[in-house]
């Protein structure tokens, strides 16, 4: 059984009943600031529950529900805590024992360990793969690096079972005694849930998990101390979620050794890769050893704590970024779940450093094989957008230029911005930061901002396309429609397309000529390699990348949507020259 199925029917709650059940697990009237003044509205009676704390206070009543349904001498009844705890000892019997969390990840030191995640859907995202089988999934993960596996139980909004976290450690167990010529240890397996009762704990215990998250945000500190503690009587080491600072400051206190940071917001589903930076320089102003190359050290005592790096991670650079600080684990779900690869997508993650330092050095050749980037352009509304966002595409293009049939007006582009915005979990334009570094040209420095773009282009980003229309008219819909980049494709030059002309980078197309009737003229008297050389003598340092885009001799249109292919072997000489 893949264990994917949710109850047939569950009890639906009133908001009176969910806040109820919060302020009960907050602890009544006698709830105080030292003990919650870190969760989302307390103090607050009027405010608005969050998702975060929906779902939480949905689990607890489903929970409460499930344990009252009956005693242990009947037949529908849940397990008690202590039948649960002699059936996690069996099963560890039969299947291994637990594995300690903070000791994998610091024996990978100086690779980086990923948790790679199974997740059949989100709040956010809605249904992200739910076609996945959990133990397939799981080996692939494990047979391509992942050290922890993170399998999500929660139900109603993930999809998730204790049946998937089952199935993923009996699956993960097997291939690793199989393969134990190779002496590889099997993955740790991460029951990621809405965990508020040692209940939850021991039944995760009990269905294989070596280990399980526990959310700051929503926990009361001395409920946070006691599952801690709980959780380490059993020989489990919990992974302990922060976001805010405040929330590091009661993780700290409750005796936490595995932070993970999630920079995710889960009140807002806002994104900032940046928490986790902010985390890392917090903990080395108060002087707390976590830094992962420290594991290394033959000398000495390991590092205190384990910082990991939850959400928001889908390529090396996030990686190498978060390495950079510290960090010990990187736990990626997303990406993963929706790669067409997973094993081929969690190789190009470069968790060995050796592997990132070869896979940018520009003698071993600036361009590496694989897609970097897809655009969709022409769309007009919402619903499209949001259909090439699940789909993966990282530009999507709304066309403004006057002689398209999919011309925009400025309310259906602020639409699909909005939509675009949201499901990247931001609520703002994405700043596309630029590395002061290798700009001695104008082929390094367009080098470096197409490497910063392909970084910004993990979430998805609105492009404006225009053609031969005034700096001016571009700007205000910029402004007024918030978009992120913009395209100029008409017969305004390299130097247009400079940042400060708008505000925002710009993409340059660059027309590759063909003739009246649509025949490569040009092939007749230069090969692919003139032709490439000849574009790159043309580059400024001021777009951010560049587009080659077919023209037809003549037309005084100028280029796009003539139909017609180029020669696309221009592109692949001009990745061979360096671009």
């Amino acid at each position: 059984s893949s264990g994917s199925s949710a109850p047939a029917s569950r009890p639906s709650y009133t908001d009176e009943q969910l806040h109820n059940a919060l302020l009960n697990f907050y602890g009544g009237s006698s709830a105080t600031a030292e003990t919650c003044g870190h969760i989302f509205g307390f103090g607050n009676p009027n405010h608005e529950m969050s998702m975060l704390q929906r779902i939480t206070a949905t689990t607890m009543l489903d929970y409460e529900s499930k344990l009252n349904g009956g005693q242990d001498n009947t037949d529908d009844a849940a397990p008690s805590i202590a039948t649960l705890l002699e059936q996690a000892s069996s099963f560890h019997t039969a299947h291994g024992p637990i594995l300690p969390l903070q000791s994998i990840i610091q024996s990978k030191s100086p690779c980086m360990t990923l948790a790679a995640e199974f997740k059949r859907a989100s709040p956010s995202k809605g249904d992200i793969a739910s076609h996945l089988h959990a133990g397939e999934q799981a080996c692939v993960y494990f047979g391509a690096g992942a050290s922890v596996i993170s399998v999500l139980t929660e139900e109603r909004w993930f999809k998730g079972s204790l049946g998937d976290l089952r199935e993923v450690r009996l699956a993960t167990t097997e291939l690793a005694n199989n393969n134990n010529n190779n002496q590889q240890q099997r993955p740790a397996i991460l029951r990621k849930d809405f965990i508020t009762t040692k209940y939850q704990i021991a039944e995760a215990a009990a269905s294989g998990a070596d280990t399980v998250l526990l959310i700051v945000a929503t926990t009361p500190f001395n409920v946070l101390q006691e599952l801690i503690n709980f959780a380490r009587s059993i020989g489990i080491e919990p992974l302990v979620e922060v976001h805010a600072l405040v929330e590091l400051d009661v993780a700290i206190s409750a005796g936490a050794k595995v932070i993970g940071v999630n920079n995710r917001n889960l009140h807002t589903f806002q994104m900032d890769l940046v928490q986790t930076e902010k985390v890392a320089e917090e903990l080395t102003k108060r002087g707390l050893t976590f830094h992962h190359d420290d594991c290394l050290k033959e000398d000495g005592d390991k590092p205190q704590l384990s910082v990991c790096a939850l959400s928001g991670m889908s390529s090396a650079h996030d990686v190498d970024r978060y390495r950079n600080v510290g960090v010990g684990m990187c736990l990626i779900g997303e990406s993963l779940m929706r790669a067409t690869d997973a094993g081929v997508a969690i190789k190009g993650l470069c968790l060995d450093p050796k592997d990132y330092a070869a896979s940018q050095s520009v003698s071993g050749g600036a361009y590496t094989g694989g897609t970097k980037m897809i655009k969709i352009c022409g769309l007009t509304n919402p619903k499209d957008a949001l259909v090439a966002c699940r789909a993966g595409a990282n530009l999507l293009g709304v066309i403004f230029a006057e002689k398209s049939k999919r011309k925009v007006s400025v309310e259906q582009a602020r639409d699909i911005v909005d939509a675009v915005r949201k499901f990247g979990e931001r609520s703002d334009r994405m700043e596309v930061r630029m590395n002061d570094s290798n700009k001695d040209t104008p082929l390094s420095a367009l080098v470096a901002k197409s490497r910063a773009l392909e970084l910004a282009a993990r979430r998805p980003l609105v492009v404006g396309v225009f053609q031969n229309q005034s700096f001016d008219f571009i700007k205000e819909m910029v402004d007024k429609c918030g978009l992120d980049l913009v395209q100029l494709h008409g017969s305004e030059g390299m130097e247009a397309a400079n940042s400060s002309n708008f505000g925002v980078p710009a993409l340059r197309v660059v027309d590759i000529e063909l003739g009246s009737d649509g025949t490569e003229e040009e092939k007749k008297d230069r090969s692919s390699m003139d032709t490439a050389a000849a574009i790159l003598s043309k580059v400024t340092s001021d777009p951010i990348a560049i587009l080659l885009d077919t023209s037809i001799k003549g037309d005084k249109h100028g280029g796009g949507g003539t139909g017609k292919t180029f020669d696309w072997t221009i592109a692949e000489s001009i990745q061979n020259m360096g671009l």
